[in-house]
């Protein structure tokens, strides 16, 4: 659906943009062989037409604000998943793309989902910057190191479609391709059957919140050293310099990686650890997830009750996965490289 869009655009872009090139050289030569000197060897005053000109300054001042507005409301369409998509992880790393899962489930090179199921992407880069681009869907957007980057799409037909690293990041960046699958509801139910054999991701995340200590000062139901968690997510936060922070996931990323950049109101510093360099992407997120499934108003998708299956696509070098190595699987904590 979004793809259509862009493409409606586009064309509209590129018909006013080629009439607009015609008539520009049409009215070059018209003038070039009207006024040639030969045939004018001596210059006349020519008075100007108010109307010609208020009608070639307004009517391409109008053409460009509906190429303006009609660009917005695809940006801010495109910027606003809608609340019941698939939410699905993705972390750039050179040189391939992880994918996880709610569920704990996870695939390298490879994004498997259902047609017409909105999907939103959580991106995350653990090295340099990266640019997710899905061609067929009309769909890229870099990823930056150190925060998150978010990008969604419905996929409409069934079929296997290149996805792609489109920014350059280092002597292998070409091999950093890979396939998303679209498959219909039926097939995708029953690809999805086999779930993660490490837990949800949200189960991942609490078994690190455990074995990090977290739950020594982060109580989950009255106060502790640290702020209560539960009930925490998509909630504003009062900082202690007086201003107000959304608990999103940039947020909650953040405050992991370096809890002293944002101190809650009450709270003291240098309590909690740095837990940068410690903890992976993929680590964060489990953390993240584990986060949202104590708040009740995050969507399913962000509790990771979805079902789908550890699966790893190994490649030769160079080379796309392909999914006939979709039943290999490998433990949730091991790191590819």
């Amino acid at each position: 659906a979004q793809a259509r869009g862009i493409d409606e655009l586009y064309w509209f872009i590129t018909i006013v943009s080629a009439v607009m090139t015609l008539l520009i050289f049409a009215c070059i030569i018209l003038f070039a062989w009207k006024y040639n000197r030969r045939k004018h060897p001596h210059a006349t005053q020519i008075e100007g037409s108010t109307k010609l000109e208020l009608t070639w300054s307004i009517l391409p001042f109008f053409v460009m604000l509906v190429m303006f507005f009609w660009g917005a409301k695809l940006f801010f369409a495109a910027s606003e998943p809608p609340k019941d998509a698939m939410e699905v992880f993705v972390t750039g790393k050179q040189w391939m793309w992880k994918v996880q899962y709610p569920d704990g489930g996870r695939e390298i090179d490879e994004l498997h989902v259902p047609v017409g199921q909105p999907v939103k992407l959580t991106m995350a880069s653990e090295d340099v910057i990266h640019s997710f681009s899905i061609p067929a869907f009309r769909v890229r957007h870099d990823v930056i190191p150190g925060h998150y980057d978010t990008v969604w799409f419905t996929a409409t037909k069934p079929g296997r479609y290149h996805l792609f690293c489109t920014e350059y990041c280092g002597n292998q960046h070409a091999n950093m391709i890979g396939w998303v699958e679209v498959m219909d509801p039926r097939a995708y139910a029953n690809w999805a059957s086999g779930g993660g054999t490490q837990g949800t991701l949200a189960e991942q995340g609490q078994a690190l919140f455990q074995q990090f200590g977290c739950a020594t000062c982060h109580l989950l139901d009255q106060q502790g050293r640290c702020p209560i968690l539960r009930g925490l997510y998509n909630k504003p936060v009062q900082l202690n310099d007086g201003t107000t922070v959304i608990a999103n996931d940039a947020y909650l990323r953040e405050s992991i990686l370096d809890p002293n950049a944002k101190i809650v109101a009450g709270f003291e510093p240098n309590v909690m650890p740095n837990f940068k360099g410690q903890v992976t992407e993929e680590n964060v997120i489990q953390l993240i997830a584990f986060i949202k499934s104590l708040s009740p108003q995050a969507p399913a998708s962000q509790q990771g009750e979805q079902q789908r299956p550890i699966v790893i696509a190994p490649r030769a070098p160079g080379a796309a996965s392909t999914s006939n190595s979709r039943n290999s699987k490998v433990p949730a904590n091991s790191q590819p490289q």
